[in-house]
């Protein structure tokens, strides 16, 4: 009972500080922009901006609700808040999360997984701010004495196997689940080829409702 009222607490707080905290980096991110409009009197055409908005959502529309969904059970409610704010989430934020919860072997859901997810990613964004003022410094240096193979490879591939490496984290604790969500967009790809979005939508989704039954099955059995 107190784990819940924690839990509940713990909630409480983080809604209380990640919306408007949120909310308010969403307002200030158009403050350079409404700043070079004044400044240089360049307001563009609404049509415009809502043709490119436009465009930008048929493209990553999607986004927009599956990746709060599909990433919630390794960032929890406050990690959500605070990846969303710093950005970087698929390739840093739920991985350097979802090897907390393996390393304390916290259960998603639990307030011990609230707590070890939230500090990973706190350490991994301080990481971050050190890494790009060092990247802004000297990376540019680095790159460009490094051979063009390892730079193309960066380029293509460091984010594949970020996803990868997570994937199979995940893989071998939840094998049919796994199966499940690697085929299913296999499947639909190689006979009607849907569009990117839907295959993202549907196999997010599918593996959703493919893990509920599994759950629901194996309580059953219990």
């Amino acid at each position: 009972m107190e784990n819940k009222e924690l839990m509940s607490e713990w909630k409480k707080n983080s809604i209380k500080i990640g919306t408007p905290t949120n909310l308010l980096a969403a307002f200030t991110s158009f403050i350079p922009v409404i700043w070079l409009c004044i400044t240089y009197n360049c307001w563009p055409d609404p049509k415009v901006v809502l043709a490119g908005w436009g465009m930008v959502a048929l493209s990553f529309g999607a986004f927009y609700v599956v990746e709060p969904i599909s990433y919630y059970a390794a960032l929890g409610l406050t990690g959500t808040y605070l990846s969303f704010l710093s950005g970087n989430i698929g390739n840093m934020r739920v991985p350097c999360a979802t090897m907390a919860l393996e390393t304390t072997e916290s259960e998603p859901g639990t307030l011990q997984a609230e707590v070890a997810s939230t500090m990973a990613i706190c350490g991994s964004i301080i990481t971050n701010l050190i890494a790009t003022t060092a990247a802004v410094l000297v990376g540019s240096a680095v790159v460009s004495v490094l051979p063009d193979v390892i730079v193309s490879a960066l380029t293509k591939y460091a984010a594949g196997a970020i996803f990868g490496g997570t994937f199979g984290t995940y893989a071998l604790k939840y094998p049919k689940v796994a199966i499940f969500g690697m085929g299913l967009p296999l499947i639909l790809k190689f006979t009607i080829a849907p569009p990117a979005w839907v295959l993202i939508v549907v196999s997010v989704f599918g593996s959703l409702g493919f893990a509920r039954l599994l759950y629901v099955k194996e309580k059953k059995t219990a």
